[in-house]
C-alpha cells in the first residue's frame, strides 16, 4: 500500500508535547492535567472491579478452553527466565515477581506515562540484564513475534527523536514482570509494556497464551536514522482492506458500522481520549462488547479463507505449536465470527475493523496525532489489539482448571 508522509506533523520544538527531560519528569508534569487525572481515575476504578472478561451480553461462554499439550517452547522459555533471576538482586525480584493469580497482570497500560514503581524498567536495567529478559521474551514467541516486537520498541525510539524526547520515549521504555514459579507443569508468565506495546505470556505445561496483546507505532514507519526501513503493520492493514474490499455491497453494507472516524455517522461516545476506537483497550478486562457486522457464516469460501490468513496476521506472536492450536480454535467458530467496519475503503485513508468470535477478539485502528500534530485518524499512526474474550485473557480461565483439576492440588486452592 502506498506511504502517507508523516513529516508535515512533526512538531517543531515549541509545538512538542514532552514535558520532560526523561520519563519520570515527563510523567509527574502529564499526570496534573485534568484529562489525564480522568483517564487514570477511571482506570483505577475499572481494576478495582473483580476480573470476569470480556463478554458479548455479560455472560461467560463455558467449555471454550482446555488444558491441552500444544508443544510450546517451555523449556526453552524456562532456561531463559532462570538464567534471568540468577542476575536480579534480591530487591529487583520483590518488585518484579508476583503470584501466577495476581490482579497486577491487569495493571498494564499503553500511554508513555511512566508512574509504575513495580517491575523492571529495561532502561534502567544493566545491559547483559537487560539481554536477559529480552532472551525470555525471544524464546517465548515466534521469530515473526520476536521481530514484530523489536520494531514496535525502536520506533518508538524514532517517534522519541522525531519529537524531542529520547528520555521519555526510547527503545527500551518498557518494563517487564514475572507472575508464578517458573516450572515445566505449574502456570507461570510474564509481563512486557509500554508505550505502544503490551505482551503478556502464560505457560501451562506445553501450553500457553498471549494475551492481551497490544501492538501500535506512530508512526508505522522510520524514513531516516538507524532504524530506517522498519514498517509495521502493512499485512494487517492491507489484507484488512482487501477483505473489506472484497465483499459485495450487501456484505459491505452489513459489516459497515460507520463511514466516518470522526463525527458524522459515528455513534455518539464511539471515541474515547485514550483508546481511539478501539474498546478492548487497557483496563477494559471486562467490557461488554455486542457483535456488529458481517457474520462468517455469510462469507463465500474464500472470503473464509482470506479472513483466517488475516487474524493469523495478529496471532503470527505464537510460535508454531500454539499457533495451530489457537487457529484450529478459531476455525471452529468461524461461523460466529463477526467482521465490522469504520472509516474509508479507499487506499491511503484511515479505517477500523473489528474480528470477534467467541474465542478470539482483534481491533485495528487508524489514530490521530498524538504526539504527532495531526488532529484527524491517519494511516502512519495505528493501534491493535488482540484479545482473547470469555474469561481467559492473561490465561485465566486455564489457571483456574489448573488448580481445580491438577491431582496434587486437589482439596487445595480451589477457586
Amino acid at each position: 500500500m502506498s506511504t502517507v508522509d508523516f513529516r508535515p506533523y512533526v512538531p517543531t520544538p515549541g509545538e512538542s508535547k514532552i514535558a520532560g527531560d526523561n520519563a519520570r519528569s515527563h510523567a509527574q508534569a502529564v499526570v496534573k492535567k485534568d484529562q489525564i487525572i480522568s483517564l487514570f481515575d477511571h482506570w483505577k476504578g475499572l481494576l478495582a472491579k473483580p476480573f470476569k472478561g470480556i463478554t458479548t451480553n455479560g455472560a461467560i461462554l463455558t467449555g471454550l478452553f482446555s488444558l491441552v499439550s500444544e508443544n510450546a517452547p517451555t523449556e526453552k522459555a524456562l532456561n531463559a527466565i532462570m538464567y534471568l533471576l540468577d542476575q536480579l538482586s534480591a530487591e529487583q525480584i520483590n518488585r518484579a515477581c508476583f503470584d501466577v493469580r495476581s490482579e497486577q497482570w491487569r495493571n498494564w497500560q499503553n500511554t508513555e506515562i511512566y508512574v509504575e514503581t513495580h517491575g523492571l524498567r529495561l532502561e534502567e536495567l544493566e545491559p547483559p540484564v537487560r539481554d536477559s529478559v529480552m532472551a525470555v521474551i525471544k524464546t517465548s514467541l515466534s521469530a515473526r513475534g520476536y521481530e514484530k516486537t523489536r520494531d514496535i520498541m525502536q520506533l518508538n525510539r524514532v517517534l522519541g527523536d522525531l519529537v524531542g524526547g529520547p528520555g521519555v520515549m526510547g527503545e527500551w521504555s518498557y518494563i517487564f514482570c514475572l507472575f508464578g514459579t517458573p516450572s515445566i507443569n505449574e502456570p507461570w508468565g510474564w509481563q512486557l509494556f509500554g508505550h505502544h506495546l503490551t505482551l503478556n505470556c502464560l505457560f501451562i505445561d506445553r501450553q500457553m497464551v498471549l494475551t492481551p496483546t497490544f501492538m501500535g507505532a506512530e508512526p508505522t514507519f522510520a524514513d531516516d536514522g538507524p532504524f530506517k526501513g522498519i514498517h509495521a503493520f502493512q499485512d494487517e492493514e492491507r489484507v484488512g482492506l482487501e477483505l473489506m474490499r472484497s465483499f459485495s455491497p450487501q456484505q459491505q453494507s452489513t459489516a459497515l458500522i460507520a463511514s466516518s472516524m470522526v463525527g458524522g455517522d459515528l455513534p455518539d461516545g464511539r471515541r474515547h481520549l485514550a483508546d481511539g476506537l478501539h474498546l478492548g483497550g487497557a483496563h477494559q478486562d471486562n467490557r461488554i462488547i455486542p457483535y456488529e457486522g458481517l457474520i462468517g457464516a455469510e462469507l463465500t469460501l474464500p472470503q473464509r479463507r482470506d479472513l483466517i490468513g488475516l487474524i493469523q496476521e495478529f496471532i503470527c506472536t505464537l510460535p508454531p505449536g500454539p499457533l495451530e492450536a489457537r487457529m484450529t480454535d478459531i476455525d471452529r467458530h468461524l461461523d460466529e465470527t463477526h467482521f465490522c467496519w469504520i472509516g474509508s475503503r479507499e487506499e491511503r485513508k484511515p479505517f477500523y475493523y473489528r474480528i470477534q468470535s467467541p474465542v478470539i477478539l482483534i481491533e485495528f485502528d487508524h489514530h490521530a496525532g498524538v504526539y504527532l500534530t495531526n488532529t484527524e485518524p491517519a494511516t502512519f499512526h495505528v493501534h491493535t489489539l488482540v484479545r482473547t474474550p470469555n474469561g481467559n485473557d492473561y490465561g485465566t480461565d486455564l489457571i483456574r482448571q489448573h488448580y481445580n483439576e491438577a491431582p496434587h492440588h486437589l482439596g487445595h486452592d480451589r477457586n
